[in-house]
């Protein structure tokens, strides 16, 4: 067969077209696992640090009135074996809460050394970081009361921990989903893994369509982000039963988020027992597997 000089560019310009084409979604593919990578090893580096999940050592609740810490058995809060035997005191009355130092114990705030000063709860924003030696500690407030959680800046899960198990990589899981505000904000509520309820502010509906099959999420308004809480099919088989956490971005100008549950993570009540993390609302139970994002971790 005897084909036209117009005829073969044609040809030429098609295949030249489509290996351009195939090279550019290979590029973006490889874009693409790239940002998935370091937003990963992102996540190990965040949760190793001093303000991340891996070196909580403790979490105890205060009692009205004087709570004496540390590691010696006569004290009011018990702290690791490992630690001082003796910090001092942790004053509770109503909800003001003040630190006093025994005699010989250097406890550092800001790097400066304090013996007696008022202390402010992760309830009124950054609170009170009180160092001594390897550990640290700040009081937080939940709905059961006030508590000092402690770190142990050298706790044997930092070291431990060498990577988080994940779902391979998969574009299709990340999805363009439509947002569908409230007319006012609206109240849901979340219990946590301590048995205690929250009530968190819902702005709108995130509605999307995967395999044919709609679905709908409640987010929480988190700052500039949504925060998702969501349970699907995978939960304690392949990943943490208590569900997981996704973040996206606030909707565009079209309404419209996405949501990259390649980046759906463990929370942090999968990597500690000193969290109180919440578990996911009933409307947030997806009847699908998510196989994407982190899977169960084993410490």
């Amino acid at each position: 067969m005897i084909y036209s000089k117009t005829t073969l560019l044609l040809f030429l310009f098609s295949l030249l077209t489509s290996q351009c084409s195939n090279q550019n979604l290979s590029s973006e593919r490889d874009e693409y696992n790239t940002e998935i990578s370091n937003w990963r090893a992102m996540r190990i580096e965040r949760l190793k640090c001093k303000t991340g999940w891996l070196n909580l050592a403790g979490l105890y609740w205060l009692k009205e009135g004087e709570n004496t810490f540390g590691s010696d058995s006569s004290n009011n809060i018990i702290f690791p074996a490992n630690s001082r035997a003796f910090y001092g005191s942790i004053y509770k009355s109503g909800d003001t809460i003040r630190f006093k130092s025994t005699k010989d114990t250097d406890v550092r705030v800001d790097n400066i050394i304090v013996k007696e000063m008022l202390v402010v709860s992760d309830e009124l924003g950054k609170p009170s970081l009180m160092e001594c030696d390897n550990f640290a500690w700040y009081i937080i407030k939940r709905e059961q009361g006030y508590g000092i959680r402690l770190r142990d800046y050298t706790h044997p899960r930092i070291s431990k921990l060498k990577h988080i198990p994940c779902y391979k990589t998969s574009p299709e899981w990340k999805i363009l989903v439509e947002y569908i505000p409230f007319d006012t904000i609206r109240k849901i509520e979340t219990v946590t893994v301590t048995g205690r309820k929250q009530i968190n502010d819902c702005p709108g509906e995130l509605f999307f369509t995967k395999d044919n099959k709609d679905y709908h999420l409640l987010p929480i308004s988190e700052g500039s982000e949504l925060f998702i809480i969501f349970a699907d099919k995978t939960n304690g088989i392949e990943t943490y039963g208590n569900g997981r956490f996704l973040y996206a971005s606030l909707p565009d100008s079209s309404n419209n988020v996405i949501l990259d549950f390649n980046k759906a993570c463990n929370p942090p009540c999968a990597f500690t027992p000193f969290a109180t993390c919440p578990m996911p609302p009933r409307e947030n139970f997806l009847d699908m597997s998510v196989e994407a994002g982190e899977k169960e971790v084993h410490l």
